[in-house]
């Protein structure tokens, strides 16, 4: 049987990485001048790695599918990032930090992993400082910071409601800066396909030129994948309509271990669905959840009546008001983490007292308004407000925003090991595009710290550990026949799709797909839902392949080519989340499974069989293997979450 190691240093908890890098291999400027990297992707993980690499010495190849490295979906992060500076002397620490990510990732991440991530959050925030990231700032002068969810401190940095834009504008300087010096080639609007590997190690990449419409190959000695999530499985989500995850799922195809696909993340505060023809969701960031009180009205008929419109929520008196995450959780309140709060919310829709379509609750900021004054408000959360007053047509200053929860994250992904590197040698994966730091659900702020954990403090020191035996290897050539048959490969996969010549657009069989996982893959799942899942995409998949309509031609710029070959690929990565879900017979952050809920409904782990990272094994036609990466903890003690007390 295949043996996991996770490579996790030895030594207590809070010594590992420095032992590691203490001890790692290393690479002299000279030979650094001497190997190549490719890096595909320029979100906030990419972006940093590629800079941070190029300013080591490597010389880096950076892709991205957009006109523009500042178009990565990192830009739509808003509310804040992370970190252990305990600035406000309310009692963080790295310890407190690293245990409400575990907390809050209901014990299924590891240990190392986590701590690693809580120790170089304080160097994220003097990077970004250093590259005049435009962070809040207290009377005094010291940056401010706020609450998120899952949480008692306050310890998310934040610039308003742009912070992802903010902190991508500082990765972009760092690697536009590295671009000028020559250090870094920048490829946009190119969409690797593949990932080509030459006795066993990633040594390059098929990519499309996605104007030109050519399959153009480029070599590299290592890979870096930071390519995001696979959320837009789903098709409605949070995401970006770009963001995909063809990337990761070629790299699972080409022997790289997919883990923990049923992980993904539902936000509980997202402007909720307006009808059919709706192509993406808004999210309306966590850090609302700071001064807006979430609420729906006590009595049913109350909600019958605002739904019918013979009631406007701001006549509903206040002691006819159920401030349910205050009643259930009022340790955390209205902060308890993103699974809780969404799982709550469902449950009062399912109930009957659900607002608007009867899929949505109340964010209602009254009481901070009153309490601080509409000045303050509008500082903190202005931009936030004027969005969603564009998109509602409804003024939140004066009526309360409708929320409901929405798919906006993917915690499962390309399997890695301490070093950030896949089970393919030369191949490693960073941010959202791998498994690693989350567990089964993502505290709020935490995606743009583990982005630039990975790509600035962590993977310039990992890679080198590889690199130092990869001195002695020239620079390949791309008329290696790897590189050839992988993009025949390419080719007759393309040519394949434009002679089906269907009668059913990419747009329609995503929306297919989207309602199969949603219904039965969604927030709540059941083996039942989940086996009729597994057939209903099989079905899905053949008629996709026997008739998708791709109009225009596959050697040129086809924006629908591009979209079928994304799909193609979500149909397939939803049908192994569902196996995932079936597998893992527990409820646990994330992954809610009907069948294991405690008897107030909140989700029930089952330690004994469930301590692991399912890692799923590419097996061709048949069905996939999974092995399982065992997580033992050896710092701290599992528990049932409680936000109550």
């Amino acid at each position: 049987m295949t043996q996991i190691n996770s490579k996790i240093p030895e030594g207590p908890l809070a010594d590992k990485w420095r032992n590691y890098k203490d001890h790692q291999k290393l690479v002299n400027p000279a030979n650094k001048r001497r190997l190549d990297v490719i890096v595909v992707g320029t979100g906030l993980a990419g972006a940093s790695a590629a800079a941070s690499l190029a300013e080591l010495g490597f010389n880096v190849l950076n892709f991205c599918i957009q006109d523009s490295p500042r178009r990565a979906h990192s830009i739509a992060a808003q509310g804040g990032i992370n970190a252990a500076k305990n600035y406000q002397n309310d009692g963080d620490s790295v310890y407190r930090l690293f245990y409400d990510t575990i907390k809050g990732g209901d014990y299924r991440a590891r240990e190392a992993n986590v701590y690693r991530l809580a120790e170089v959050s304080n160097s994220i925030i003097d990077q970004c400082v250093a590259q005049g990231v435009p962070f809040a700032r207290e009377y005094g002068g010291l940056l401010d910071n706020r609450s998120f969810g899952g949480a008692q401190v306050s310890r998310t940095f934040y610039a308003r409601g742009q912070t992802g834009q903010q902190l991508l504008l500082g990765a972009y300087s760092a690697l536009s800066r590295q671009i000028g010096l020559g250090r870094v080639k920048l490829y946009k609007r190119h969409e690797m396909l593949d990932v080509v590997t030459i006795e066993g190690r990633a040594r390059g990449i098929i990519a499309r030129d996605l104007v030109s419409g050519k399959l153009v190959r480029f070599a590299a000695h290592a890979v870096v994948v930071a390519t995001g999530g696979y959320v837009n499985t789903f098709f409605l989500s949070t995401n970006a309509m770009g963001s995909n995850g063809s990337a990761a799922w070629q790299c699972y195809k080409k022997g790289a271990w997919f883990a923990n696909p049923c992980y993904v993340q539902i936000h509980p505060t997202c402007i909720p669905v307006h009808g059919e023809f709706q192509s993406k969701l808004t999210l309306m960031s966590e850090s609302l959840r700071n001064d807006g009180r979430i609420w729906v009205p006590k009595k049913l008929e109350d909600a019958a009546a605002i739904r019918s419109g013979q009631l406007k929520p701001t006549q509903i008196k206040e002691e006819d008001r159920d401030y349910y995450l205050e009643r259930r959780y009022p340790a955390f309140g209205n902060l308890v983490p993103r699974d809780v709060a969404s799982r709550a919310a469902k449950e009062r829709c399912d109930a009957g007292y659900g607002v608007g379509s009867g899929l949505a609750v109340y964010l209602d900021f009254a009481d901070a308004i009153s309490r601080l004054g509409r000045k303050v408000v509008e500082e903190r959360y202005g931009n936030l407000f004027q969005m969603y007053e564009k998109i509602v047509n409804d003024n939140p200053y004066e009526t309360p925003m409708m929320i409901f929860p929405a798919l906006h994250y993917s915690m499962g992904g390309l399997w890695v090991d301490y070093e950030l590197m896949t089970s393919i040698p030369g191949l490693f994966a960073i941010g959202e595009a791998n498994f690693s730091d989350h567990g089964a659900n993502r505290l709020g702020a935490s995606a743009l710290m583990q982005g630039l954990a990975d790509g600035y403090f962590v993977l310039p020191y990992t890679i080198q550990n590889y690199l130092a035996d990869q001195i002695q290897v020239p620079r390949f050539k791309t008329d290696a026949p790897e590189f050839a048959a992988c993009e025949k490969q390419i080719s007759e996969r393309i040519a394949r799709l434009m002679s089906i010549k269907g009668k059913r657009s990419v747009d329609s069989l995503h929306k297919e797909l989207g309602h199969i996982m949603w219904e039965h893959i969604g927030m709540a799942r059941n083996a039942d839902g989940l086996r009729k899942a597994i057939d209903m995409l099989k079905q899905l998949k053949s008629e996709f392949w026997s008739n998708v309509l791709i109009p225009g031609s596959g050697a040129d710029l086809n924006v629908e080519l591009e979209k079928a070959l994304r799909l193609a690929d979500f149909i397939e990565i939803g049908e192994l989340m569902a196996r995932d879900s079936l597998d893992r017979q527990e409820s646990c952050g994330g992954h809610f499974r009907e069948e294991y809920q405690t008897p107030e409904g909140e989700a029930l782990r089952q330690d004994e069989k469930h301590s692991y990272v399912s890692c799923w094994e590419y097996n061709g036609d048949n069905e996939p293997l999974m092995l399982k990466e065992s997580l033992d903890y050896e710092f701290i003690v599992r528990q049932q979450r409680n936000y109550k007390n």
